[in-house]
């Protein structure tokens, strides 16, 4: 029967009603049902349903309205896209019929199918693609659907295919929206991770800022942190956060191989445990008695150097997901960098502790040791002098004295501030002066002195105590080992740099055994010359004397 004119537009204006509650809708899975139960109205029918297919243009979503959940549960399978409704899968065009059973393109209803009679199929596109289709059956009070029953579902689903769209459109966004959330989840991670190694070198701080933002970025009860020993086999646990911490602590050493921590340390993979109850590479009975039912295991890795294994574990039976697991292995790979960082840092503390003690004992050497040794001869010469010339021994007591009050005072400054005060701020040719005058007053050898002009006050303070610390050890061997009556002692300059020669004419000795010989102060003289940036030449011929020539830069080199 055919509508009225005031008939349709009555269900024009209602169609139009309907599509705009459409449109408001953006859930996908609600917008479905709601277009299925428009259908129905809009078309008089018992039975509505929509169909909606995958990028591949197959049947992915079907929603039905008029049975109830009990007669859907009874049907034998849902639709296959055969049939009517595969044949409007590959159409444009409506297919309207008023007996199903007839259609020569009908396939039957699978057991326990509701009996339908009339059908009206009606494909929803959007330009050259189709998103679904529209199904109605048993026209009410009527035999067949009509020509304004196919019109009026022809336009509903021109306003479908846009509600469709667009609410694809939006769960897409949700996605991304959702995706970018996660990303700055992560970000925020890694932002404290980088944070985290880069304001501290020290291995506790970084083990514990390290596990505590995995564990709340996990949303675990529990974390521990396994580190390989140096007989790297062993794995000791260092830390653990969370709960439970008595039942972890029962098994905390770990070979290589071992249960899970020795696992992932042989194969540097992360190892995902989902039912620890009944896994048997899980070796810790009071971990599960505990209550804990996963753990996620990941290497700590530098480069391809295992630091030790982080160990994250949860009561939940939620699963670790893909996104989390690749999330652990960065911050892993970040960690075990992090931890040989601080190691090498904490090497590289104790390599500088055995380089000072190496400094002071050549600065007590050179210096303090000397001086004392300077003095002792002084009151060799007293024993000579003292029944002869009582004044002369007494001054030279007195001298004697005056040197122990400077090693005194010498020594309190290496309490103070381990550095040596010796040369101050009198200057490099006072303080050669000094060395000299001293050692005439306490051998009975004779010393001549040349040097510049100036006072050479824009050599660096670090050259000037070098080139004073090597006369000084010059003069003592002199002394104490070359027995020598003559020295000299020479400074002078050319534009980048300072040089000085000390000469003696003592007994020399054989370069190829100097350190056997004399001990470290040769040495000394080397390490002090180099470390500035500046070489020494040291020539000695066995009974004609020892020559140094020593130069260091005007400049500190940068």
């Amino acid at each position: 029967m055919l509508l009225t004119r005031e008939q349709l537009q009555e269900r024009l204006f209602a169609l139009h009603r309907a599509s705009l509650e459409l449109v408001k809708d953006v859930s996908l899975e609600t917008l479905l049902e709601r277009i299925a139960s428009t259908a129905c109205e809009q078309a008089d029918a018992r039975y509505a349903a929509l169909g909606v297919l995958d990028d591949e243009g197959r049947l992915k979503q079907f929603v039905a309205v008029g049975l109830t959940d009990q007669q859907i549960k009874k049907i034998a399978h849902p639709p296959t896209g055969r049939g009517l409704i595969g044949e409007l899968m590959d159409t444009e065009r409506p297919i309207r019929t008023p007996v199903i059973q007839n259609h020569p393109l009908s396939s039957g209803f699978p057991a326990n199918h509701p009996h339908m009679v009339s059908f009206l199929g009606v494909p929803i596109r959007t330009g050259d693609k189709q998103l679904g289709q529209i199904y109605l059956t048993e026209k009410i009070d009527a035999s067949e659907f009509t020509a304004d029953d196919e019109m009026i579902i022809q336009m509903l689903a021109a306003y479908a295919a846009t509600a469709i769209t667009n609410a694809r459109f939006i769960e897409q966004m949700r996605e991304r929206d959702l995706a970018l959330t996660r990303r700055n989840v992560d970000m925020s991670l890694l932002n404290g991770i980088a944070s985290t190694l880069t304001s501290s070198l020290e291995l506790d701080e970084i083990l514990n800022k390290t596990l505590g933002l995995v564990m709340n970025y996990m949303k675990v009860e529990a974390g521990e942190i396994f580190l390989l020993e140096e007989d790297k086999n062993t794995l000791r646990m260092v830390l653990h956060r969370g709960q439970a911490a008595e039942a972890f602590w029962t098994r905390n050493v770990f070979n290589v191989g071992d249960g899970y921590p020795g696992l992932v340390a042989k194969t540097h993979k992360p190892m995902i445990g989902t039912h620890l109850a009944s896994d048997t590479n899980f070796l810790r009975d009071a971990v599960v008695e505990a209550g804990f039912q996963q753990i996620a295991c990941i290497p700590l890795l530098s480069g391809e150097n295992l630091m030790g294994v982080m160990s994250v574990a949860t009561r939940t039976t939620a699963p670790f997901d893909e996104r989390n697991i690749q999330m652990l292995t960065a911050v892993g790979a970040w960690a075990g960098l992090s931890i040989e960082n601080a190691r090498l840092h904490a090497n590289a503390r104790r390599l500088a502790v055995l380089e000072e003690r190496d400094r002071i004992g050549m600065d007590l050497h050179d210096g303090i040791i000397q001086s004392i040794y300077g003095v002792g001869l002084s009151l060799e010469g007293v024993r000579l002098t003292l029944g002869e010339d009582p004044e002369t021994a007494k001054e030279r007591i007195n001298h004697a004295i005056d040197g122990l009050n400077q090693a005194i005072r010498d020594i309190r400054a290496y309490i103070l501030d381990l550095r040596p005060r010796q040369l101050g701020s009198e200057g490099l040719l006072n303080g050669i002066k000094r060395l000299i005058a001293e050692y005439r007053a306490n051998t009975f050898s004779e010393v001549r002195f040349t040097g510049p002009d100036s006072d050479l006050k824009d050599l660096p303070h670090t050259q000037s105590l070098t080139l004073f610390h090597i006369c000084q050890e010059a003069l003592a061997n002199a002394a104490k080992h070359a027995k020598a009556k003559n020295v000299q002692v020479a400074i002078w300059t050319t534009d980048d740099r300072a040089l000085m020669e000390i000469r003696d004419d003592g007994k020399g000795f054989d370069l190829e055994n100097m350190h056997a010989s004399i001990g470290h102060g040769l040495a000394n003289m080397q390490t002090r010359t180099h470390s500035v940036g500046g070489d020494i030449d040291i020539s000695s011929v066995i009974g004609e004397g020892t020559t140094i020539l020593v130069w260091v830069p005007r400049a500190i080199k940068r």
